[in-house]
């Protein structure tokens, strides 16, 4: 009766809290008081000891080690002094744990959800409510510290607020978008963001960066699913497990795009990485209940600390290779360990709770500015890939335009081969068969003209199979032979021929059809001065540059008749001179006139 009748005086003192809250016209009611008994009962005990607590009331400080049940019980009056015919509710900006809630004796249905930052919202029937004297009676199933892989999932029960719903609902909109609807839409953008860099890694199989990003990003969407999913019909161990397990996959997959990122490759730590996937579930479902949170931080602490020391070679990487990324990458990498550090004190206590699920958020952030990163490195060798394929393009038609003419300078050669080898043909015959006929003529005829006629012949048919088969000549030999001819020829027919060439060495070699091709030439000029010109003086001057050489036979003859003027190339053998010329890619130019006798300047490339 005792230990009743101080229960009664302990509501009653918070109902009086809650009348002057009322009266003062602070509307809705908070509620920070209750007092509260360890159980699991189906209702409030009454007769149990029970003790008074503040709200919020964290399990880790009001009963550690506790695992369970515990009732909260509070007295309130309603606001204005009667039931109003808006309806009432009450609204729990963070419960942890499942709940039960019976107003005056009444029990009340409650949203059942294992997500510790989704706000509740339980309306209060009219019916059950009183002007004054009303209890509300919280019953809640928890889990200790030691029982849960993060601090978060911890019992813990925020201050109570009643009143109206037009008065709680914009509150509790809020504070759902804040710790549910919004980390809901980060997660999908995260999963989308995902997939969509796994099919951009499809199309470009090499870019193994981008498996390891995709993967960590659909790794870490699942993972925040576990969080803020309301009612998963899993034991509360095996989700416990499944959290923990999630983050291995991701920090696994995050050390795997620091490397890849980085251009490095480790077998040692794909082994070890791959090794701790199975351990992580497998110590904590085979672990004793109360130290689920000790191992489960041990892993944490592992998992940060591999991350931290890839991201800290991945820096060294950077600056050494890429400088000009280092500054991105340093900003990056000091985000990504600032929200770390800031989920790692929060778990052990160094700073409070926040009111706002800072990791759901901020690594979002960090995943979204590697994201953007990624995509302007891509976008760069992409670029850099065009214009090297560009370049490639370029030098593929370069050569295969060197290969076509290549093929043009074979088929030049081919046909050049041939022609050779049927020039040596035709050589032969003419020697063989043409020739051992005129020289049995030369030898044999009574003749003495038919003799001559067929010494020339002969002489003329070894200069033709000369230049279908001889060899280069050098050019002061071609001189000295040209010049002997020459002045023999002239001397027999008693005209003084003064011949003057190069006297500086010449090394200079001659093809054998130019050979014969200006043998010829100068024959055709000499017959023609000894027939035609009358002239009783020749010169004949011979001159070697770089690339050509030249020759002028000049007589002191007649010149060539005026019915000829203009047509020199139709006469004593003019047009196959020039035409022997211009085979030679050379010229041959006559200049004459009645009685200013001859001039040819014969012109031929070397």
């Amino acid at each position: 009766m005792l230990i009743r009748l101080l229960l009664l005086l302990r509501l009653a003192f918070l109902a009086a809290l809650a009348a002057s809250a009322a009266l003062s016209g602070a509307t809705p009611l908070v509620l920070s008081q209750a007092m509260s008994v360890n159980s699991s009962a189906a209702h409030f005990p009454e007769g149990a000891a029970a003790q008074a607590v503040r709200l919020p009331d964290d399990w880790t400080q009001s009963r550690p080690r506790y695992d369970g049940g515990a009732w909260y019980r509070v007295g309130f009056d309603l606001p204005g002094g009667a039931p109003s015919n808006e309806p009432m509710a009450l609204y729990l900006a963070r419960v942890c744990g499942a709940l039960d809630v019976e107003l005056n004796g009444q029990r009340n249905a409650a949203p059942a959800t294992r997500n510790c930052q989704q706000p509740r919202w339980v309306s209060l029937p009219s019916p059950l409510l009183k002007a004054q004297g009303n209890v509300l009676d919280l019953r809640m199933q928890a889990s200790a510290l030691q029982r849960v892989a993060s601090r978060h999932r911890v019992g813990a029960l925020s201050e109570l607020h009643i009143g109206r719903d037009s008065e709680l609902a914009g509150e509790h909109a809020s504070r759902l978008f804040r710790t549910v609807s919004g980390v809901q839409i980060v997660g999908a953008s995260v999963l989308l963001v995902g997939c969509l860099v796994l099919l951009l890694y499809a199309f470009h199989r090499r870019e193994t960066p981008l498996l390891h990003f995709g993967g960590l990003l659909v790794g870490w969407a699942v993972v925040s699913a576990l969080a803020w999913w309301p009612d998963l019909p899993l034991d509360s161990k095996l989700v416990e497990v499944l959290v923990c397990s999630g983050f291995a996959v991701v920090a696994a997959f995050a050390v795997q795009f620091l490397l890849s990122h980085a251009g490095l490759r480790s077998r040692p730590i794909s082994v070890g990485l791959a090794l701790q996937l199975p351990l992580v579930p497998a110590s904590l479902w085979w672990a004793d209940p109360n130290r689920i949170f000790a191992i489960a931080s041990a892993w944490h602490a592992l998992f940060a600390l591999e991350v931290f020391a890839t991201m800290g070679l991945a820096l060294v990487i950077t600056w050494r290779r890429q400088r000009d990324d280092f500054v991105s990458t340093l900003l990056i990498v000091a985000g990504t360990a600032g929200v770390l550090l800031f989920e790692l004190a929060t778990q052990v206590q160094l700073l409070p709770a926040q009111r706002v699920p800072v990791l759901q958020y901020a690594m979002p952030l960090v995943f979204f500015a590697v994201g953007a990163r990624l995509v302007r490195q891509f976008a760069r060798t992409l670029r850099a890939a065009e214009e090297s394929r560009a370049s490639l393009e370029n030098r593929v038609k370069e050569i295969t335009a060197d290969i076509e003419r290549n093929f043009t300078q074979l088929s030049e050669l081919r046909v050049e081969q041939v022609t050779e080898k049927e020039r040596k043909r035709i050589a032969a015959d003419l020697h063989d068969d043409l020739g051992a006929k005129l020289l049995t003529i030369v030898h044999t005829s009574e003749s003495e003209r038919i003799s001559t006629l067929a010494r020339e012949a002969l002489e003329e048919m070894r200069l033709s199979v000369r230049g279908l088969t001889g060899k280069p000549v050098r050019l002061a030999d071609a001189l000295a032979d040209w010049r002997a001819e020459t002045v023999s020829r002239l001397g027999q027919a008693n005209i003084e021929a003064d011949w003057r060439g190069p006297t500086e060495e010449i090394e200079h070699l001659l093809p054998a059809r130019a050979y014969v091709q200006t043998t010829r030439i100068l024959r055709e000029a000499v017959s023609n001065i000894i027939k035609h010109s009358g002239a009783s003086h020749c010169k004949v001057r011979s001159s070697v540059g770089e690339r050509d050489f030249g020759m002028l036979v000049q007589d002191n003859g007649k010149g060539i008749p005026m019915e000829l003027d203009g047509k020199l190339d139709r006469g004593h053998g003019m047009s196959s001179m020039k035409h022997r010329a211009k085979q030679l890619q050379g010229q041959c130019l006559v200049e004459s006139g009645p009685g200013y006798g001859t001039v040819i300047r014969l012109t031929l490339p070397l």
